[in-house]
């Protein structure tokens, strides 16, 4: 009976370890096979607009196909300076963003901590709530505020801060304010949930020992919320780093960022080997952030 136990708890764990990564090589593993392939054909006016086109019941023309595959692609992405211009673009873009999300979500995230647990229920609400709204109806509202006869505008001239409208719209101005309008929650909510395990007993220990409240908060408070600021900046930096919908809709066409380039080379110039090469590169950039992301919720776990 006893053996018969541990052989079906053996196979349960076996399953609950196993269907996760059924579902990594089912939605990651195999797309990113497919689009790793597409990168290393060619283009063609055809449908798919690339080739070779693999044919899996014919095994020697499997294999004919792929000794036609070539890394032509990436080579001709090394040599345009576009695609670098645009990948270091998108790296400055989200660095800052995440900056300025930190700064705004640290002290949002810091009084949600210290309020009452009453309050603090309704502030999470409040910080969750735009998640119920299309994200593409929340930007495309930005275009109606920032725009130079929108809302901004209008309050700035009436209370007389300008004296001609201010040319937000179509500009990196407007594509930082709407990363960090979009990604806020992803760097308040891990901010908080640090902020709010904090043991109050150790502000109290270091105020009997004769720090200020300031000097409190740089020498226990923010070093302990050191994990939820990390995971919360790489939850924003690594979305914000293939964007497309924002600087397509609030940075016009001065705005140059890769998830653009790429949106551009698939739907625009149906360049789709070109356009893998470039998802490719882009997700090899992203392997670092993401690892460190992983070993950052490692530790808080």
């Amino acid at each position: 009976m006893a053996e018969r136990s541990k052989t079906g708890g053996g196979w349960w764990r076996g399953a609950v370890i196993g269907i996760p990564y059924l579902w990594l090589l089912a939605l990651f593993l195999v797309p990113f096979a497919i689009v790793l392939k597409i990168s290393l054909s060619t283009t063609t006016i055809a449908m798919p607009p690339y080739e070779p086109a693999f044919a899996l019941e014919n095994w020697p023309d499997f294999l004919a196909n792929l000794k036609r595959l070539t890394v032509d692609n990436y080579f001709w992405l090394a040599d345009d300076p576009l695609y670098l211009d645009a990948y270091l673009s998108s790296l400055r873009i989200a660095a800052i963003s995440t900056v300025l999300a930190l700064l705004v979500a640290y002290p949002l995230a810091y009084a949600m901590s210290r309020a009452s647990s009453t309050t603090r229920q309704i502030l999470v609400m409040l910080v969750i709530l735009p998640f119920w709204t299309s994200f593409l109806i929340r930007v495309y509202a930005w275009i109606g505020i920032l725009r130079s006869e929108g809302y901004l505008n209008q309050v700035l001239l009436w209370s007389g801060l300008v004296s001609s409208p201010l040319e937000i719209l179509n500009t990196e101005t407007a594509v930082f304010i709407g990363i960090v309008y979009s990604y806020l929650p992803f760097m308040v909510l891990p901010i908080y949930a640090s902020l709010e395990r904090l043991d109050g007993r150790l502000l109290e220990a270091a105020s009997d020992l004769g720090c200020t409240p300031l000097r409190a908060f740089w020498q226990v408070t923010f070093p302990l919320s050191l994990p939820g600021v990390l995971a919360g900046a790489f939850l924003v930096f690594i979305p914000a780093v293939g964007e497309f919908v924002i600087p397509d809709l609030l940075g016009g066409s001065r705005t140059l960022m890769i998830g653009k380039t790429l949106w551009d080379e698939f739907f625009t110039n149906r360049d789709w080997p070109v356009a893998s090469a470039v998802a490719v590169l882009l997700l090899l950039v992203l392997v670092i952030p993401i690892m460190l992301f992983q070993r950052v919720q490692a530790r808080v776990n």
